[in-house]
């Protein structure tokens, strides 16, 4: 299996770095040397920043894609009609584990995220910067960054500047988790959808965006409209930051100009000539099979025409030797346990979701893919954030890429190969809240006499058949649940329910958690 990717892997460039420029020289550029790189930054006022945006096409490089000059000025219409000063958030919580270009910007070149974000607040007329990170190494350069150039939280100062430290978990990049962290609460999404440039930090309208727009936007401004559209598509011009990983020779994060052929960029990393598939766009993301990816470029629209995504950069081809099925298993039992657990589509729906994944590589059928099916159905767009969305569309890009072998799992009872676990997962007891706990449930049906008790405790691993008997989730236990799982073995009338190690599995360690995120999970939202 695949080693989990260093914070920092190697940095490549296609063509004139931009947003990398000077990695050449040195592992960090520090205040001074980004000065030397890039040189000194004018402010760029009101509208004029919007209209800049406007003119380069720039959307939100974190996945979502949303054009930025329209946040921007929907930021600015709202403070300006409630007479309030914005907040401005850098979104740096880049949790997933095959993304790493963020990582990278953040601990190499953070200046060049602190000028966009600057850009925008003097703007703005914002007098608070929060930068939500969630690594210990991109919590070091950024709060370095922060001292180099003087900011900080303190009350008088002119404008406000702090990290926001989160646990790393995938919902914790959630816009409206990071606000929600930012006020101090729990870094989980809150359940309801408010538009944070309505009501974000503090219940100011706040512009948030991830850390390679900002950056984006700080090239933009010093080398201007013009020079920066010569780079790239007319439609989408300018670079983009992509990770590489999967069945790759080296995993790698690279700076390319928009156009670029997909397969050029795959050879650079020493992807396999012919992979069984490319995951474009990460685990939220979807599939393209080797004769698309052969003829995609990178770009927002070339990707999405041929069924694939850009998302948050995320680029992981697998080779021909591994199950895809399997491969897809893994990152649906992962993406179930970093369930926030907050909404029924996400708590219930994406465990039996990786469940029935399960069941159909284990020989279930026809019937087991009609169940599957059945249920990324009722996931999509239900959920109270955008992660069921999101692990649904990857499980159907899986089953609608890989025909062949899902034929060979459905009609034949497997394709024949093993899963080699190249799509990268966090490290065995390197799990944070969320994670697999190691352990998974198990019935004595000897012993069991149907009283239905553990359904009620822990309905998101266990539900009751038509006979009434218990059907339990093929899924290691999540974290969060685990002290409700042992709740249930323990009030199982007939002793017929237990706990057992999964192989290969070390025991699980307690995740280190904060004070509101322990109440959270007291409570049962978690």
């Amino acid at each position: 299996m695949n080693a989990p990717l260093p914070d920092v892997p190697e940095v490549r460039v296609v063509g004139l770095p931009q947003l990398t420029s000077g990695f050449d020289l040195v592992e960090r550029l520090d205040l001074s040397m980004h000065l030397k790189v890039h040189g000194p930054l004018e402010p760029v006022r009101g509208e004029r920043l919007a209209a800049l945006a406007d003119e380069i096409a720039l959307r939100g490089r974190g996945g979502a894609g949303f054009p930025f000059a329209r946040k921007l000025r929907a930021v600015a219409e709202a403070a300006i009609k409630r007479g309030v000063r914005p907040v401005v958030v850098v979104n740096g919580s880049e949790d997933e584990p095959a993304c790493r270009k963020d990582t990278v910007l953040i601990n190499r070149a953070p200046h060049l995220i602190l000028d966009g974000a600057l850009l925008a607040a003097e703007a703005l007329g914002a007098r608070t910067l929060v930068i939500g990170v969630t690594r210990d190494s991109t919590e070091a350069s950024m709060s370095a960054a922060l001292a180099e150039r003087g900011l900080s939280n303190r009350r008088n100062a002119a404008i406000r500047a702090r990290v926001q430290r989160n646990p790393e978990r995938m919902v914790t990049g959630e816009a409206s988790a990071l606000v929600r962290s930012a006020d101090g609460g729990p870094a989980l999404p809150p359940g309801r959808k408010v538009r944070a440039s309505d009501s974000g930090v503090g219940g100011a309208p706040t512009l948030l965006s991830n850390a390679e727009t900002f950056a984006q936007l700080a090239v933009a401004a010093r080398i201007g409209a013009a020079r920066y559209r010569h780079t790239g598509l007319f439609e989408e011009p300018g670079t983009v930051l992509l990770t590489l990983s999967g069945a790759v020779a080296r995993p790698m994060v690279v700076e390319v100009p928009t156009g670029v052929p997909l397969r050029y960029v795959l050879q650079l990393a020493g992807a396999p000539p012919l992979p069984q598939g490319v995951l474009t766009g990460g685990y939220h993301g979807a599939w393209l099979d080797s004769l698309t990816a052969h003829d995609a470029v990178v770009s927002r629209a070339s990707l999405e025409a041929l069924g694939g995504a850009l998302g948050a950069g995320a680029v992981l081809p697998i080779g021909p030797e591994t199950c895809p099925l399997g491969e897809a298993l893994r990152v649906a039992q992962w993406l179930a346990a970093e369930s926030s657990g907050q909404c029924g589509p996400c708590r219930l729906g994406l465990p039996a979701a990786a469940a029935g994944l399960a069941d159909l590589l284990a020989g279930g059928g026809p019937a087991a893919l009609e169940a599957l099916r059945e249920v990324t159905r009722a996931v999509n767009g239900r959920g109270a954030c955008k992660h069921p969305d999101g692990a649904a569309r990857f499980i159907d890009s899986t089953l609608s890429a890989f025909k062949d072998d899902l034929a060979a799992h459905v009609l034949s009872g497997g394709c024949g190969r093993e899963t080699s676990g190249v799509l990268p997962l966090p490290a065995p007891g390197q799990q944070e809240l969320g994670l697999p706990s190691g352990e998974k449930l198990a019935v004595d049906w000897t012993l069991c006499q149907g009283h239905g008790l553990c359904a009620d405790i822990v309905p998101e691993l266990i539900r009751l058949g038509p006979d009434g008997f218990p059907s339990v989730a093929d899924a290691a236990v999540p974290l969060p649940l685990r002290g409700r799982a042992q709740r249930a073995v323990r009030r199982c009338p007939a002793l017929a329910l237990r706990l057992e190690r999964t192989p290969g599995e070390p025991p699980s360690r307690p995740a280190l958690l904060s004070a509101p995120d322990r109440k959270a999970l007291d409570s049962g939202r978690s």
